[in-house]
């Protein structure tokens, strides 16, 4: 059974750094699919549906963002298995949950198996 748990969400001021773990437990050689190719980050803030922020392909190492994170967010996958969001240039609209995902494509945001429960990021101006 895959397990997923976020950490690192907090309050922060406009125009700082923010970085977000996801612990793993669960995947195998097996985990990660063609069809299925990628772990990633999404985000849900208030009153606005749950939208992709950054997604890495496991296996090729590519990373994806959405326009709205490009250029101020690195994600990335440690030995452990561990998925990190770096985020700098933080903006007030940044605020959400953020949630990490496994077992599903790039920032579709539907076709992800796995879910952990998510980390609040605040960001005050």
């Amino acid at each position: 059974q895959v397990h997923l748990a976020e950490s690192g969400g907090g309050s922060v001021q406009a125009g700082g750094s923010l970085s977000l773990s996801c612990t793993t437990s669960g995947l195998t050689s097996r985990s990660f699919p063609v069809s299925k190719p990628s772990m990633a980050w999404f985000r849900q803030g208030p009153g606005k549906e749950r939208e992709g922020v950054a997604a890495l392909f496991i296996r090729t190492g590519s990373p994806l963002y959405s326009d709205s994170v490009k250029g101020r967010a690195t994600v990335s996958i440690d030995t452990s298995n561990t998925l990190h969001l770096q985020m700098n240039k933080l903006e007030p609209e940044d605020t959400a949950i953020y949630f990490c995902a496994a077992d599903g494509y790039g920032l579709r945001v539907r076709s992800y198996t796995y879910w952990g429960q998510g980390t609040q990021v605040t960001v005050s101006s």
